[in-house]
């Protein structure tokens, strides 16, 4: 008799076992839309972010989509290979990156935004900020999602700006900023202090009338290679703490360089055989430099998932 195959839903590591009151949450019915000015997005099966930098210095893509016209040329690409949302950033948050000011921002993000807007008019956009300035002039340009690296705490204006745009808001965790995060980053459990920070802000936020919110545990934003690949692990957590969508970026980081002693240029496959793994831990958003090759995870894994046996 053939032995019966283990599922491939979330389920708590045995390797690193979680405190027991976390072994044995009840798992919550997760959020599966996002209502994004108008747009339902449906996250009832994973998608795709497709990465749009507008910046001459991220740490993989740097330059290469400055200016309107390459980035229209990138966005149509994403598109055409199944990116549900564009997150466009203007400004770089790989560690010790330097810090643009708001005009320099403005001036990157909002031309972009307005081109994607008329070019591909159903498209949802994100605007990759932690400044409540940008992200309002990013939402009235044609975004429709927030997705902050600082959780609030660079701009103590952004909660109440999300709450008054009600648009989906992305909260990551980080420690420390882009210059200092990775200065000796420590916690004494990454996965429990991470998740504390998730619910003291998710209250706030729902305080202020904030509706959609997406958790991204920050992968890379203050934290060891170790630190990541805990998260990585117990990812299933905080989407079944919460009942709220769970976003893994990962694409091309560190976390994947390090171990396998490549730059991010050869980190592809890498990046693929993490993504598998965010999504047997519950990930409902990729975020990705190489989108065709994230829905092709996607592909695959559903495919596993939907066989019997």
């Amino acid at each position: 008799m053939r032995p019966k195959s283990k599922s491939l839903s979330p389920q708590p590591s045995t390797l690193n076992p979680l405190p027991k009151f976390l072994q044995n949450q009840v798992i919550l019915v997760k959020q599966t839309t996002l209502q994004c000015r108008g747009q339902l997005l449906d996250l009832s099966r994973p998608v795709v972010m497709g990465i749009l930098n507008v910046t001459p210095d991220s740490f993989f893509d740097g330059g290469k989509f400055a200016g309107v016209d390459a980035a229209l040329r990138q966005a149509e690409k994403m598109l055409s290979e199944g990116a549900a949302i564009l997150d466009v950033g203007g400004a770089s948050s790989r560690p010790g990156a330097a810090e643009v000011s708001e005009k320099e921002e403005l001036e990157r993000v909002v031309p972009v935004v307005e081109a994607i807007q008329r070019h591909f008019p159903k498209t949802i956009v994100s605007a990759d900020t932690w400044r409540a300035g940008v992200a309002q002039a990013a939402v009235a340009a044609g975004a429709s999602i927030v997705n902050d690296i600082s959780g609030g705490q660079f701009d103590e204006q952004m909660f109440e700006t999300v709450a008054r745009l009600e648009v989906p808001y992305i909260l990551m965790h980080i420690q420390g900023t882009p210059a200092t995060m990775q200065q000796a980053p420590h916690y004494d459990d990454v996965t429990l202090e991470v998740l504390d920070y998730f619910i003291q802000k998710i209250a706030r936020l729902r305080a202020m009338g904030v509706k959609d919110i997406v958790l991204d545990p920050g992968f890379g934003f203050g934290k060891t290679v170790e630190h990541n690949y805990q998260l990585l692990k117990h990812l299933h957590v905080f989407g079944n703490t919460t009942g709220l969508p769970v976003l893994a970026g990962i694409s091309r980081k560190s976390m994947i360089c390090k171990v396998l002693k490549v730059i991010p240029e050869h980190a592809l496959n890498g990046t693929t055989a993490l993504h598998v793994v965010a999504l047997q831990q519950g990930a409902n958003i990729l975020r990705a430099h190489d989108v065709k090759e994230a829905m092709e995870v996607v592909r695959l894994w559903e495919q596993l998932e939907q066989t019997g046996g």
